[in-house]
Parts: structure tokens; sequence; C-alpha cells
């Protein structure tokens, strides 16, 4: 169990500044997020978490052995290999018109990311 004094949310400048990357991203890729918000406001928590314990938004859907070691090699920093070259995202940020759980939202507000965010915790 985690103790109520360990802060295990991301700060405010990172999860502005990957809320903002994300609906950037999709809009240039013309992919959208997934059709239920509280995926869409995970990953980007998990991103901003990352960047602020790692300094890169390392995806947050996978294990690392070496988170460290994972950074540098940019391989799983958002957005990953597999997501630039053949639009496939692991953690459903990032989906294609066609796929069964892309909705129809290239943006999601702070408050909204907050608002799910304090219910799962």
């Amino acid at each position: 169990m985690i103790s109520p004094e360990v802060n295990t949310k991301s700060s405010e400048h990172s999860l502005e500044a990957m809320r903002h990357f994300s609906e950037q991203y999709a809009k240039r890729t013309g992919t959208y997020f997934c059709s239920e918000p509280s995926v869409t406001a995970v990953v980007i928590e998990g991103l901003a978490k990352h960047k602020d314990e790692l300094g890169a938004p390392l995806c947050p859907c996978r294990h690392y052995e070496d988170k460290e070691a994972e950074v540098k090699a940019t391989f799983w920093n958002c957005p990953c290999v597999p997501m630039r070259e053949r639009k496939e995202c692991h953690c459903m940020l990032f989906l294609t018109p066609e796929n069964e759980f892309a909705g129809d939202k290239q943006e999601i507000s702070l408050d909204t990311i907050k608002e799910i965010r304090e219910t799962m915790a």
C-alpha cells in the first residue's frame, strides 16, 4: 500500500504538457482518443509521471526492467516507434478511425483528466 505522503501524481506542468502534446499529435496524425475518456486520462497521467521521474514520456503501459535504459534507447518514448512507423499505439491513446475503440475526440481538458485521476485514487 502506498503511504499518503508519497506523491504518485504527476506535476501540473508535465500533465498540461503531455495533454497538449497528445492533442497536437492526434490532430497531426489523424488519430483519435479512446471512446472511454478514462483510458486517455490515465495514459496522459502516466506519460506525465514518467516525464517528471525520468525526464522523458516513456510509454506507461509496458513493464521495464530498467526504465532509465529504456528512456535512453528512445524506442518506447512517446510517440513510440510502432506509433510513428505504423500508427500502432499499445496504450490506446492514439487510435486510427477504423479502430473499434476510437472515439471522435482529439482533445481532452485538463479538468477532465484531473476529475478522472481523483476518481481512481
